[in-house]
């Protein structure tokens, strides 16, 4: 009896573990929010039912993914995705470039980083999206400034993680570098900057999270652009449930470029 007790006991062990496993590993992950997700929807979908959720607020889901395709067929919804990922992409490129490279300034020189570093942390908590009066000004009502806002939003956070990322380089890595002889240069490009990619790529995430926010906001008020306009021009018609549907296209924006992302910090630090 004690023997049988004690292999019922380690098979029961056994099977957590590789659930909990499972659970752990991407594929996983991805059951459990793909069901997580399902079963939020029938919640929602059952509230309003019930009278719970207003249905001229929210509408049903079921609703929803039935106006998913009017939209593309009537909406060119496709081509209004394209244009907001095309700002997404210009705003992203210029926030790897300028984002790391300000950083990096700020970590090579002691002063500028005294001077600014606090600064750029309070244009971190500025709703620069209040500000795309100013842009119209300079920019016109262009894709130019639904860009540059992009770019200004989600700059912020680039640099602070990238002087954070540089600045927590451990000691004995920059010392490896040092014995090796090699020039200021070398040292970034092979010690420095390899070290600091995880927190590099999480400015970067944090970055694209501020300029997609800002550049759907500022499609929407200056009614010009892709996802934004669309949204206003359902809103303004009372679509309800075509405006849910429009959002939808914003949300799988987000995924797709959160994809695209991983992707790419992956192949840069393949060993991982």
């Amino acid at each position: 009896m004690t023997a049988t007790k004690a292999a019922r006991s380690s098979g029961s062990t056994w099977t957590r573990s590789r659930g909990s496993t499972w659970l752990r590993s991407r594929t996983g992950a991805r059951v459990v929010g793909i069901a997580s997700s399902i079963a939020v929807i029938a919640l929602v979908e059952l509230l309003i039912i019930a009278g719970a959720i207003n249905a001229f607020v929210v509408p049903k889901p079921t609703q929803i993914l039935l106006a998913i395709p009017r939209i593309i067929a009537e909406e060119n919804v496709l081509h209004r995705f394209w244009q907001t990922a095309q700002e997404v992409i210009w705003a992203s490129l210029m926030l790897a470039v300028f984002g790391i490279a300000l950083g990096s300034l700020l970590f090579r020189f002691v002063g500028l980083r005294l001077a600014f570093e606090a600064w750029v942390g309070a244009l971190a908590a500025a709703p620069i999206v209040l500000m795309y009066p100013l842009f119209l000004v300079i920019f016109g009502r262009s894709t130019t400034t639904i860009v540059m806002i992009g770019f200004a939003a989600g700059l912020a956070p680039v640099i602070l993680k990238t002087l954070d990322g540089l600045s927590g380089t451990r000691k004995v890595l920059i010392d490896v570098g040092r014995s090796f002889k090699l020039s200021r240069g070398q040292q970034f490009r092979k010690v420095l900057l390899p070290a600091a990619l995880p927190a590099v790529f999480v400015g970067l995430k944090l970055g694209l999270i501020f300029a997609m926010i800002n550049i759907v906001g500022v499609e929407f008020l200056i009614n010009f652009g892709g996802l934004g306009q669309l949204i206003n021009e359902l809103a303004e018609r009372y679509d309800l449930p075509g405006t849910y549907g429009a959002i939808l296209f914003v949300i799988l924006a987000s995924v797709l470029f959160f994809a695209v992302l991983e992707r790419i910090e992956r192949w840069l630090r393949p060993v991982e």
